[in-house]
């Protein structure tokens, strides 16, 4: 009996150390802006997915205001197909027709955007799901005509976020853009660095499904810990880039310029990542500082 009540205290003993490391974390986090930009199987797994909503409602009990941006290119993928429409990607970003873009919207906004808000609402009423085309948050301009109606953001209006996060609830925003001829897809990286940007944020997550950035960007050797803000123009000048790193990486740099702290890529599918790297000294992923960081 005295042996299974040393272990309990033990076990309650080095909970309360992991309390005392986040204890500074906490006090300087709070009142702080987060934008989660949250993509890839960390979604797409229900398991996974409400360990990161669970984290995410935490840092909303500790005070930090954190606003979530979402993707949903599987969810869309598994759409489009099923609708027998083609899926073309270039240069990371995704061709859309008016009929791709009908079906982007189904997806992000009346599935994908709900899903989460209902998620993060089993914890209360803490949720608010929006597009970028509401309140004309994502102003939206064409890239390209052989990409069709995917959209640059070119002005961002946070007016509706600052009053949702005022009002108590978290912002869900699904990455549909608005131009003055209708909607736009937005890459949902894009869209976060935008917000991230546009409302002066602490720290930019993409939360992936992956570790963070490689050295040999193609190969999933040696972890890359961090970079700086001249270290990362230099990796998008490299040409060593490709697919859907392209953006993720344009968009951290476009985020550091304009003044974002932080910006870190964590995997999703790693339990409680989130967490680990707000609340503790280790951290985790590739984390890109300003270069006076």
């Amino acid at each position: 009996m005295q042996t299974r009540d040393r272990l309990e205290r033990d076990r309650a003993a080095s909970k309360v150390d992991v309390l005392m490391e986040a204890l500074p974390w906490i006090n300087r986090m709070r009142g702080r802006t987060f934008v989660i930009k949250y993509g890839g199987s960390a979604m797409e797994d229900p398991e996974l997915c409400r360990q990161v909503v669970a984290d995410i409602e935490l840092l909303k009990l500790m005070g930090i205001r954190v606003v979530l941006v979402h993707g949903g290119g599987k969810a869309i993928n598994a759409h489009v197909r099923a609708l027998g429409l083609p899926v073309t990607f270039k240069d990371g970003l995704r061709v859309t027709d008016d009929a791709m873009m009908e079906a982007v919207r189904e997806v992000l906004v009346g599935k994908v955007s709900q899903e989460l808000v209902w998620a993060l609402n089993e914890y209360g009423h803490n949720a608010v799901g929006i597009s970028g085309a509401d309140g004309k948050t994502l102003k939206a301009a064409p890239i390209d005509p052989e990409l069709g109606r995917v959209g640059r953001v070119r002005a961002v209006d946070p007016s509706l976020i600052e009053t949702i996060l005022s009002d108590g609830y978290i912002p869900v925003i699904a990455s549909v853009g608005c131009g003055p001829d209708g909607f736009y897809n937005i890459n949902a990286d894009v869209a976060a660095g935008k917000v991230a940007e546009a409302m002066g944020a602490d720290k930019l997550i993409y939360l992936t499904d992956v570790d963070g950035l490689y050295e040999d960007v193609r190969d999933e050797g040696t972890l890359i810990q961090s970079l700086t803000r001249a270290e990362t123009h230099e990796l998008l000048e490299s040409g060593t880039l490709d697919g859907g790193m392209i953006p993720k990486i344009r968009s951290i740099a476009e985020a550091l310029d304009a003044g974002v702290s932080e910006v870190v890529i964590l995997n999703g599918t790693f339990p409680h990542s989130l967490l680990l790297e707000i609340f503790t000294d280790a951290g985790c992923g590739t984390m890109f500082t300003q270069d006076n960081a």
